[in-house]
């Protein structure tokens, strides 16, 4: 059984930067793809971007150029990059693990941008 916990979450400045982690324990490979998404206050789960190896930047135009997701295969852990954060990256912020037909979720972190 695949478990993830997501940490790094909290209080930040507009224009501040929050590295997010997500923990991997259980029957997960590292060729198993893993994801960010985010759900702000009163609106849908928002896809950011997943990963298998190498790099990538997050898909939402919101986020270009100051969003990175990598992966850290030897710890089976999976981070999330944002820089220059505004109001409204305000979000919970979730891991993903898409074990075959399976997508794991984990618990999610807070992230609060003050302005």
């Amino acid at each position: 059984q695949v478990q993830l916990v997501e940490s790094g979450g909290g209080l930040v400045h507009t224009g501040g930067s929050l590295r997010l982690s997500c923990a991997a324990s259980g029957s997960i490979s590292n060729t198993d793809v893993m994801a960010w998404h985010r759900q702000a206050p009163g609106k849908e789960r928002e896809f950011l971007g997943d990963i298998v190896s190498a790099s990538t930047t997050c898909y939402p135009d919101s986020m270009r150029g100051r969003c990175t997701i990598s992966r850290d295969s030897g710890k089976n852990t999976v981070y999330l990059q944002v820089n220059s954060l505004k109001p409204e990256d305000t979000a919970v912020y979730y891991c993903s693990a898409l074990i075959g037909f399976r997508r794991i979720w984990g618990q999610g972190t807070q992230v609060t941008v003050s302005s």
